[in-house]
């Protein structure tokens, strides 16, 4: 069947797998492998059928969506990439999770293992001839992973807007992308952090000024994990790069490219507005965090956003955090 003779219509939304598999099976992508469609998906090529361009010079109204039913029907699915393309340009969560787990229901508990003594520290166990090996068990943690809806409610009637071009649309609901995303974030923290039983180790800064012996001090609380990476507040970031030891060319440099600076302990200062003034917090990525998310990315309410065209709809995202290996995260309180 060639993507011109598809028929698209909103119960394609119900699929398993979502709106795009169910174009995918009817359409394959492998078909144009070496044609002036490669490198489109299903949903790309519907794009193409409708004449209907999202961005750049010469992008179509809004109303170009709703021309007939069947183009009606890819408008949710647009909505859905422009919200996820926002969510994925604040990139602080891909740096700072170690893994990603999609899941179909509201409960979710992560995985825990012994290979760390009571203390915190890595087993040494050296095997003997015919010794047995040591055992590392595998299981489920006592607590289930608290997830939390994040999102935005989109009101605005076909009639407002219609005229409008998509290029600039799509930049108001990349903004909503990154609202959830700094929202996540900001419960990402609040688990890496955490509280009572759960709490990270903490030591406090030790005099009245932030100096180079706190961060040396924070550093060798890992012992068999790397502090690969620094979150911190814009001003408490501003305090780590007023310190004497890191006002060096090579650091500045990086911190003028992009943004990042790279400390002489190795580990990167990421500034971010949502982690608390009060605290640095310091953890290896490569094992402190499971990110878990209620079905895949921002989910869209399709039956609104084609039957009553942009009439209260709504954009959500389900998703907590984990703390894989709790020693992978330290924080220093500071004064």
């Amino acid at each position: 069947m060639h993507y011109e003779n598809i028929r698209v219509d909103k119960s394609m939304y119900k699929n398993e797998g979502g709106f795009v598999a169910a174009l995918e099976k009817l359409d394959p992508t492998e078909r144009y492998a070496g044609s002036e469609l490669a490198g489109l998906d299903a949903f790309q090529r519907q794009l193409k059928r409708f004449g209907i361009k999202v961005s750049g010079k010469g992008s179509s109204n809004i109303a170009k969506f709703f021309a007939t039913s069947d183009s009606a029907a890819l408008f949710p699915e647009y909505v859905a990439r422009a919200v996820e393309q926002g969510s994925k340009s604040e990139t602080v969560i891909e740096q700072i999770i170690s893994a990603r787990t999609e899941i179909n229901s509201l409960d979710y508990r992560s995985i825990t293992t012994d290979i760390l003594d009571p203390g915190g520290a890595m087993v040494n166990d050296t095997i003997g001839e015919g010794e047995e090996i040591p055992v590392t068990n595998i299981t489920l943690n006592e607590n289930l992973v608290t997830l939390k809806k994040r999102g935005r409610l989109l009101r605005a009637s076909y009639e407002a807007i219609k005229f409008q071009r998509l290029d600039v649309f799509t930049v108001a609901l990349r903004q909503i992308g990154v609202f959830i995303s700094k929202a996540q974030l900001r419960d990402a923290i609040d688990v890496l952090v955490g509280a009572g039983p759960n709490a990270a180790q903490t030591i406090t800064q030790a005099g009245s000024t932030l100096s180079y012996s706190d961060l040396l001090e924070l550093w060798s609380l890992f012992e068999d994990f790397e502090m690969n990476v620094m979150l911190a507040s814009p001003a408490t970031a501003a305090r780590v790069l007023n310190i004497p030891e890191l006002r060096d060319p090579l650091a500045g440099l990086g911190f003028q490219k992009g943004g990042g600076v790279a400390t002489p302990l190795g580990a990167k200062l990421i500034k971010t507005s949502a982690a608390p003034d009060d605290k640095i917090i310091a953890l290896d990525s490569r094992f402190a965090l499971e990110m878990v998310t209620a079905g895949p990315g921002v989910q869209v309410e399709y039956d609104k956003l084609i039957d009553t065209q942009l009439e209260r709809a709504s954009l959500t995202s389900i998703s907590g955090f984990s703390k894989l290996f709790p020693e992978a995260v330290k924080v220093m309180e500071l004064n």
